[in-house]
Order: C-alpha cells, then structure tokens, then sequence
C-alpha cells in the first residue's frame, strides 16, 4: 500500500512540474502573441506594419500630432522634429523623431508606439518606423530616425471616426537590457563602440 502511495505522489509531482513548465511556456509567448495581435487587429491604438500604400488619396483632411516620451530611467532626450502635419487619407508622409544621449556613457534604447485615439489605430499604417529596434548612442551622440506612415482612406467609411480630425503617434524609449544590446556595447557593457552598428537615421 505505501509503495503504491509512493508511486501515485510521483506520478503527481511529474504532473505538476510538467504543468508548470506548461504555464511559463505560456506566458512567454503571450507577450509576442499578444504584439501580433494588436499589429494585425489595430488592438490598443497599435498602427498597422504594411509595405505600400495600395489605395488612391482621398478627400478627407487629417492632422496627426507626434509625441516623443522616456522612460525615468532612460538619459535621453527624445522629440519629434514636427510636432504636427496635415495629411489627406492615403497620403504617404515622411517625418523625423530626434534621440540625443545625454549621459556620459553608452546605452542601447528601443521604443514602443500607439496611436489615440485607439479606433484609429487599424487605419494608421507605417510604411517604415524605427520601434522595437535597437538603437546605440554614444555620450552626446544624436540620431535622427525616419517615419513613413499614411492613413488608410477607409477611415472615412467609417462612422465612428466620422468626427475625428485629429491621431496622435506616440513613442517611448527605453533603455535596452537584451542579448543584443549587449553585444551592440562591447564586452562588460562598455567596451568597443566601433562595430558597425547597421541603424537606419541620420547621426550627428
């Protein structure tokens, strides 16, 4: 009896330790699952990733406002270099975002986005974006990162939107801490800065 008791304990620690694997599993890949379903859905205010824009430019007359923020703990200055633009539906346009490094050492910042008011999020589409990549900046380095975008003329289809004028493109930079941005620091963090780094943007 005990032996058997012995063996049912085991098979129920197994199954515990295999479910508790299952759920980290689980929550590690919630976080990309999640970023791809806002991507897709326009979910939160997140903009739609496309290619090209494939529809004729309308009528319509949109202003759409940039704001640029930091994290608390991130030594960077950070701002859009037009605070706002006016742009018909389906109309492409290229703007800037300017990052300065302020500290006295290296550090490797990425960004996230959204769009407000958040329905608007499915129409504003991004042509080219410098969010989710990694950017190196030495001590008062400065860069200069493009944005494409248009929005989508089928905005104008539709009713809930029927009195907006104006979306707001926010981001966010935070300091990096992956397996990359170290690697883009050198070793120990600050080491060689040399490497060629392959960002997009003009440095100055």
């Amino acid at each position: 009896m005990n032996r058997e008791l012995q063996r049912r304990n085991i098979r129920l620690m197994w199954g515990l330790f295999a479910f508790t694997g299952l759920m980290i599993g689980m929550a590690f890949a919630a976080v990309p699952l999640y970023d791809l379903f806002c991507k897709v859905t326009g979910f939160g205010g997140t903009p739609q990733v496309v290619d090209a824009a494939t529809k004729p430019v309308g009528e319509r007359l949109m202003t759409v406002r940039f704001n640029a923020d930091v994290s608390g703990d991130m030594p960077w200055s950070f701002e859009p270099l037009q605070r706002e633009v006016q742009v018909r539906v389906g109309e492409e346009k290229l703007v800037f975002y300017r990052a300065t490094n302020r500290s006295a050492q290296a550090i490797v910042g990425t960004s996230t986005f959204n769009v407000t008011p958040d329905v608007a999020g499915i129409y504003f589409n991004k042509l080219q974006c410098f969010c989710f990549t990694e950017q190196l900046l030495k001590p008062g380095e400065s860069i200069d990162m493009p944005v494409v975008f248009f929005v989508d003329p089928d905005l104008a289809k539709d009713r809930k939107l029927e009195n907006v004028a104006t979306i707001s493109l926010s981001y966010t930079f935070f300091i990096s801490k992956t397996d990359k941005a170290r690697q883009m620091l050198g070793l120990n963090g600050y080491g060689d800065l040399t490497q060629s780094r392959g960002q997009s943007g003009a440095r100055q």
